[in-house]
Parts: structure tokens; sequence; C-alpha cells
């Protein structure tokens, strides 16, 4: 295990983090995307585009086509992202935008040319380039952007705000790998760009002494000295002999990467294109994120009253603007106001209603009211019921009238059960009930309870009764005459004689029973 790091350490960690972090944030930060339908080679030149912007672009920006710029703008904020570089494609041309954020101004470029990375690789013998290059931001070069004019000098401003800027005291040498060049030229208002890759070499030594120094020896089977190599330098390809000139020999100022680059001594810096490539046209510009006043045109020009009747136009739009805007809020405060207004009259209006029901809970007894109301329709029911069918109700269907006849019915001392033989059945018919007729002018026995005190009803014509046996239409089971009263079941004899020879069998049981019943000649056979 390594050792634990100490508190000076951790220290010296966190601090190094915040300057790297402040560093960072303090760096110009830039979106490369496209608007729009562009096509396969104007994509790839927007990935090239973000390789020269390295390190500090977004390299995997996904844009959908249902994004506006507003998307753009509100994501640039948080990120740190101070420049747009935006593509896009017409008919006739490609165009190029390069914003400031967040108040702009805009440049409008079109593209007149323009190579992607692999054409230029391709036409090269021999390229340099690698992905150590890309860690560090490239170094900005501009060409020829002293000439007079406005838009000339907002354009270098804008190029040299894209790149972090450089302290010539303090930079290190071997951070600076790749260079871009811009070249404005002033008779064709043409903008060349140029992306390289940089190379120092050492100069005054022998082709063949740099090649031992790169630790890379040649073929000297040819010849006979070693001199030979030194001094003539055979057996090289034409790159490596190319040669260096004034405007290319430089002294290092501190030690540089590569063999033989020593400080206070003179080397050559050589440049390899890398791409791509763009030669561009300044449209115009305007202020803000393209919804401003045009600062500048290349094509169209405009008298000083033309100017000054746009401007008071764009005055005017604003002053309507911001009075429809305090239009808005005004009516914005004013339905607030009413909604409060009226949120307050339904609480106050809850909070009476609440007050009378309590008020009217404390003076009167609803309950017993309720109770009453109840009874008195219940019993208009019953007789309705009784008007209408022609018989009486069953004790289940009107509860409160049958709970108020209990109360009129019961006596001040509790009667005595009346006990039942132990041959009586369960069943008992209650023989004082009157006897009403019904609309039809049949008779009817009054309702009868078995010793639970649940209420059975009675069979009516046509239905099965007690044993699931159909009785004789105009008849009900165990009907009587008056003053006619046996204690035997059904009020009659089983075949002409007591039942003490043969008792009644249950329907469960087998065999046949046979019974007849007073004043009918029909015999009734029971179900097996």
């Amino acid at each position: 295990m390594g050792k634990s790091k100490t508190k000076n350490q951790k220290k010296s960690r966190s601090l190094a983090n915040h300057v790297a972090d402040e560093s960072y944030r303090s760096v110009p930060h830039s979106f490369v995307f496209h608007r729009g339908q562009v096509g396969k080679n104007v994509g790839q030149l927007i990935q090239d585009m973000r390789r020269v912007m390295q390190p500090y672009t977004a390299e995997s920006l996904k844009v959908r086509k249902k994004n506006v710029l507003k998307d753009f703008v509100s994501v640039a904020g948080p990120l740190g992202v101070t420049h747009f570089i935006i593509f896009g494609k017409t008919p006739n041309s490609i165009n190029m935008r390069i914003a400031r954020l967040p108040k702009g101004p805009t440049l409008y470029f079109k593209v007149l040319k323009y190579s992607l990375v692999k054409d230029v690789v391709s036409s090269l013998k021999k390229h340099r380039m690698h992905e150590q290059q890309f860690t560090h931001h490239p170094l900005l070069i501009l060409s020829n952007f002293g000439m007079d004019g406005m838009h000339v000098k907002l354009m270098a401003t804008m190029f040299q705000n894209m790149f972090p800027s450089i302290n010539v005291q303090t930079i290190n040498l071997n951070l600076i790998k790749r260079c871009v060049l811009l070249h404005f030229d002033p008779e064709a208002q043409e903008i060349q760009f140029r992306h390289y890759s940089l190379k120092v070499v050492p100069v005054g030594m022998s082709r063949g002494v740099k090649k031992l120094m790169q630790e890379k020896l040649p073929n000297m089977n040819k010849f006979e000295d070693i001199s030979e190599l030194l001094m003539k330098g055979a057996n090289l390809s034409e790159s490596e002999a190319e040669p260096d000139g004034e405007d290319n020999i430089t002294e290092l100022p501190q030690v540089y990467s590569g063999r033989g680059n020593m400080p206070s001594q003179q080397s050559a810096v050589r440049l390899t294109e890398i791409g791509p490539r763009l030669t561009l046209q300044l449209i115009k510009i305007q202020e803000g994120m393209g919804e401003g006043n045009i600062m500048y045109h290349s094509m169209v020009s405009k008298t000083e009253e033309e100017i000054q009747n746009i401007l008071e136009k764009k005055e005017t739009r604003l002053k309507e603007k911001e009075e429809r805007r305090k239009q808005q809020e005004q009516n914005i405060a004013r339905k607030k106001e009413k909604r409060e207004e009226h949120k307050k009259k339904t609480l106050e209006g809850i909070k009476r209603k609440r007050a009378e029901a309590e008020s009217d809970s404390e003076v009167e007894d609803p309950g017993l009211q309720g109770n009453q109301a109840a009874e008195v329709e219940s019993d208009d029911d019953v007789e309705y019921y009784r008007q209408a069918v022609g018989e009486e109700p069953d004790e289940d269907m009107f509860p409160a009238a049958k709970r108020r006849r209990r109360r009129s019915e019961k006596p001040d001392t509790p009667a005595k059960k009346r006990k039942m033989s132990p041959g009586t059945s369960s069943r008992r018919m209650d023989s004082k009930s009157p006897k009403r007729k019904s609309a039809g002018g049949q008779k009817r026995a009054g309702t009868g309870k078995d010793p639970a005190g649940k209420g059975w009803k009675k069979s009516k014509d046509g239905e099965k009764a007690f044993g699931k046996k159909r009785l004789p239409p105009g008849k009900a089971f165990g009907f009587q005459k008056a003053g006619k009263r046996e204690n035997k079941f059904g009020g009659g004899k089983f075949d002409g004689k007591k039942h003490k020879d043969k008792s009644f069998k249950s329907k469960g049981q087998k065999g046949k029973t046979g019974f007849k019943k007073k004043g009918a000649g029909t015999k009734m056979k029971g179900k097996r």
C-alpha cells in the first residue's frame, strides 16, 4: 500500500485543482454546430473545425432537428461557452456564422472554397499529425489585418477572442504544437484559413549528423568512410533534404522537445499543413444574436437618412413592445387581485355556513324529527301497499312501521311466553290475526313467525307451500272452516285413521305417504 497523503500534500493538491479550474473557466469555449440540412461533406467539415478548436470545444455535441438557437444559448451560459461557429447550406452556397455570446456581434461569412482534412493529408507525401498535438490550444497568427476599416478591426478582434491569449514571457514552447493562420486579402476581400503542425529542428549541422542524433542509422554499405556520410549527406529522402531559409530560422529562448534543440542556438521551424482549408468572404456584421442592427454589409449600402429612419422605426417598435409588456403586467396583477378577493369571499361563506350549521344543531334535535317523519311516512307506505296489493306487507319491508307496532303492542309488564308441547311443530300459526279479503275476493291467513323471531312469507296462490307441494287453486294450506279447530296437522286425518298407527313421514324418508284433506275427494301423494 502507498503512503497516506499528508495535510500539506492534500492542501497543495486542492490548490492546484482550484487553479486549474479557474484557468479553464477563464479561457474562451466554443460550440461548432449546424442549422438545417447541410449534407455529408459539410458535416465532415464541422467535425474538422471541432478538431481545430480543441480542447476548449464540445467534441460530441448532438444537434437535433427540433433544437432552436435559444436552446444552445440557454445551455451555453452554465457551461461557459463564449462563441458559436454555425454552418448552414443553401442551394447556392455554404454559410458560416461566428457569434459572440451573450450580446453579439454576429459575423456572417460565405464559404467560397474548402478542403477537408482527409483531402489535405492525402495530398502530402509525409504528414505530421498525432493526438498529442490536440491536447493544447493552437497558436493564432493574424496576417494583414492592420488595414483601415471598422469591419477589418472587428474581424481581427473576434478571431483573437476565439482562442486563449498567451503570455510571451511565461509561455512553455513545448505546449505549442499547432498554429492557425488567418490571412486577409484587401483587394479580393477574402480571408484564407490554414491549420498547420509545428516542428522545430536544429540548424548548423549536416544532415547525416541530424540523422544520427535522431537515432536513425542510414545504410552505409556504399561508403568507404563515415566522413562521406557526415559531409555529403547521401541516402537521404527528398523531404529530409529540404533546405532551410532565413524566413524559418530562429533562436530558441528555452529547451524545445527534439534532438539537438538547445537554448540560445538557432533552430528551424517547419510547418506541415494538416487541414482543413477555408476561403471566406465577409458578408455582413449584425448586432446581437442575429436580431440587432446591421453594422456592416458588403453588398448593400445605405445613406445616413435611411439609417436614421431605420433606427427610428426600431425605437418605435421597442416602445410599443414595452407598453404591451406593461399592460400585460397590469392585467396579470388585476387578475391576481380578483382571484384573491374571490378566494377570501369563498372562505368567509364557508365559515358562515359552518357557524349556521352549528347553531342549528344546538337549538333543535334533528334526530327526533327525522324519526317521527320517517315513521309517519312508513305508515303511509304500509297503507298504500295494502290498498294496491291487497295483502299485508312483509315485516322486513317497512322496518320503521315494525318498530312502531312493537312499541305500541309492548305491555307494561313482561308477559310469560307460552310453552309449546313437545308434539307441536316449531311453526306457530297466528290464528288471532284478522283475516282480510284481497282485491280478488280470496282470503289469506295472518303472518306467522318461527320461534327464532324471523318472519317468513305465506304461500300465495299457485306457489309451492310447505314441503314443496302445490295446492289446489282457491284454498290455502291448513285452511279450516269456522268453528272447527283440531290439533291435527292440517286439521284432518291421514287415510281416515288416527296417526298413531302410521306416523307422518317427512320429505326425506323413503316410501309414499298419502293423506286426505277434509272436504276434498282427491288424494295427494308426497314426493320421494
